[in-house]
């Protein structure tokens, strides 16, 4: 008795061993090759962004040739800072805007829904069916008219305008997930609805609000057609400012991936400081 306990006690392990997947370091491998693949323009501009003009230009180029600072020491001296200040102020400001605003219409359209909500939710939508060169004229010849031109706070207003179907849908799949019985408790509390947003559902789906945000703060950030179209030498934003390295003269390579990398790091911090929350918020609404 004694010894088929034994073997039964010996045999268990093996019996719930899991067999391993034969095809999982070949995916590994894969996984691998493709993220090298994303990232090697960015290591190839940075390489670039070290060296100096004329090694840059060589074709075909030049992967020994000697490092240097010139490119970000020219970016530096070019007197960034007014374009760099206006991005950031027309992007932060147009997504905090855009949530608020977002935030009670998603709540209108997912817990508390209205009438005819799937009619709401495709008309956010169809208004980005539109190309978006095909309503420049127009609102340039309105800014023209009310004179905003070359002025921050049009770009403040056209970026909340453009991304706030996006943050609606959002942050519409986001509140979709929260448990009705937050909400019955809420009421039973005595909770009014503008308390339930701010008090309740808000820390719940803070996630899927950093998501949205950091979208929003990236679309608007990198914005370049209206920008270039709207302002001048007051309200230019640093993607405009990008556009001054290429000259009569030529394509300063070296500066503009210098200036390219100093730009793209604002975003760069924005998305590693929210990146629990950015990943927790881009699975949140994906499963029911």
């Amino acid at each position: 008795m004694s010894s088929t306990m034994t073997e039964s006690v010996g045999a268990r392990p093996a019996a719930t061993r899991k067999p391993r997947r034969a095809g999982s370091p070949l995916l590994g491998l894969l996984a691998w090759v493709v993220g090298l693949l994303f990232v090697s323009p960015v290591l190839w501009m940075v390489l670039t962004s070290l060296h100096k003009e004329v090694d840059a230009a060589t074709n075909p180029p030049s992967f020994f040739a000697p490092l240097s600072t010139e490119g970000y020491e020219a970016f530096l001296s070019s007197n960034p800072w007014p374009p760099l200040i206006n991005s950031a102020t027309a992007s932060i400001v147009s997504t905090v805007l855009v949530i608020l605003l977002a935030f009670p219409a998603a709540f209108a359209l997912s817990i508390r829904p209205v009438r005819k909500w799937t009619d709401v939710l495709f008309f956010f939508l169809s208004t980005k069916f539109l190309p978006v060169v095909a309503g420049l004229l127009p609102i340039y010849l309105f800014a023209q008219q009310v004179n905003l031109l070359d002025n921050i706070w049009l770009l403040v207003i056209f970026y909340t305008v453009m991304n706030l179907p996006i943050a609606v849908w959002m942050l519409r799949s986001f509140l979709a997930e929260v448990p009705t019985e937050i909400l019955e408790a809420a009421q039973v509390d005595g909770a009014g609805v503008a308390r339930t947003m701010r008090s309740v559902i808000a820390p719940v789906v803070m996630p899927g609000i950093a998501a949205a945000a950091l979208i929003c703060f990236i679309f608007s950030w990198n914005e370049l057609l209206f920008a270039r179209v709207l302002t001048g030498t007051v309200a230019g934003t640093a993607p405009v400012f990008l556009t001054g390295f290429v000259t009569s003269q030529g394509l300063f390579l070296a500066k503009v991936c210098a200036a390219s990398l100093v730009v793209s790091l604002p975003v760069l911090i924005a998305g590693f400081a929210a990146q629990d929350k950015l990943v927790q918020g881009l699975s949140m609404g994906a499963v029911r």
